[in-house]
């Protein structure tokens, strides 16, 4: 049996810092298609606290990105949007192998009780037809009621569009406004060749690892969260992988699968940039939060849909990164009257000192979002710890 290759925990830290993006200065020449690319998604949000979520992932990683310079992406078709963990900008490179993604999803959709009624299948081809004669429509050009009145109750229209969404026989062609306008899927997604989907899962699970760098068999799976645990465990055992000890923040270690190449990335991986970095709730770099605690000892949760006696922290709370350690955690709000980025909740790390120095980081940080976010001054509504 081989020797697993043992990475330290500062090791592993920087190693999928990097694979992040988040090693470098974010400033230079901006190439968006290819960030998106090494990412593999973008996930989308609607809450604006500051910015959407998308806008400030990519701005973290690049400082010179305007916002939703991304959209052009999509409206170019070198982009597509859909569902991996949730609503998610992929690059185009990836639809030839999302087509198991749109059976899956379109088929756990289509098992609703909804969905089997014959009202529910006339409402499905009404709407199509009207998209195929008028061409994109958003789904204000719909006006159907919500049957229940109930908590996240959606009128028939959304339930009708949702379905053929994530089948694939709708894809979003752009956003104004944030807001998502449906075209056919033959108008929207070039045509390629059909892939089996054998080597659909082979290819998933390949990209995933290599956009992770090192991950257990369950971390494979959950990267697109396009396959089974099954599938994931299946491809891990046949590829050609090397077996890796990875530290963590405790001391102890866990076994996992790296690519070949994990040594020559060790090798070519720099050690972080010591900037302060204000992170989105839905940074691909925190959202795997088990992966997040056992790598850097930071326990986050989002809690935006937590009560609020419930909470710990905030409704929208930042990470704040620095080198290759969570420093604490931040609350914004923009106030778009005042044109200030406000802090309404502000909290240290244990353990890490917050002197002058690392709150000058701070502040040139909240400068440099604000400024992304067109607010022009910084309002502490609370202490600075």
């Amino acid at each position: 049996m081989t020797t697993p290759l043992r990475l330290t925990n500062r090791q592993a830290r920087h190693l999928w810092l990097w694979t992040n993006l988040l090693s470098n200065t974010p400033t230079g020449p901006v190439d968006l298609q290819e960030m998106i690319w090494r990412l593999g998604f973008v996930q989308i949000d609607t809450i604006r606290n500051v910015t959407r979520a998308h806008n400030h992932i990519l701005w973290t990683r690049n400082q010179n990105i305007r916002e939703s310079e991304i959209w052009k992406r999509l409206r170019a078709r070198e982009i597509f949007e859909h569902f991996t963990h949730d609503a998610s900008l992929i690059d185009m490179r990836v639809l030839p192998y999302w087509r198991r993604q749109f059976d899956r999803l379109g088929a756990y959709a289509g098992r609703s009780e909804w969905y089997q009624s014959g009202l529910a299948q006339e409402q499905i081809a009404t709407i199509r037809a009207r998209i195929e004669a008028e061409g994109a429509l958003s789904t204000h050009a719909f006006d159907t009621k919500v049957e229940k009145r109930e908590m996240w109750a959606r009128p028939p229209h959304k339930k009708a569009l949702d379905q053929m969404w994530y089948a694939g026989d709708l894809a979003t062609c752009h956003r104004e406004n944030f807001v998502k306008f449906y075209d056919l899927g033959d108008r929207v997604f070039p045509t390629h060749d059909p892939v089996p989907d054998e080597y659909a899962v082979h290819w998933l699970c390949e990209n995933a690892i290599d956009r992770l760098s090192f991950a257990t068999t369950g971390e494979v799976g959950r990267f697109w969260d396009a396959m089974t645990a099954r599938e994931a465990k299946a491809w891990c055992s046949a590829a050609k992988l090397i077996p890796v000890e990875i530290e963590t923040a405790d001391g102890g270690s866990y076994l996992a699968h790296a690519p070949a190449d994990v040594e020559q990335r060790l090798a070519n991986t720099p050690a972080p940039t010591t900037r302060l970095r204000i992170l989105n709730p839905f940074d691909p770099a925190i959202r795997d939060r088990a992966r997040l605690e056992k790598l850097f000892g930071f326990d986050y949760r989002n809690e935006m849909f937590v009560p609020k006696d419930k909470r710990r922290w905030g409704y929208y709370v930042y990470p704040l990164l620095e080198g290759d350690r969570f420093v604490g955690r931040i609350e914004l709000k923009a106030d778009r009257k005042t044109g200030a980025l406000s802090v309404i909740g502000f909290w240290p790390e244990p353990g890490v000192r917050w002197g002058p120095v690392r709150h000058k980081k701070l502040d040139a940080e909240l400068a440099r979002f604000g400024r992304f976010a067109s607010l022009s001054a910084t309002n502490w509504q609370v202490g600075r710890g």
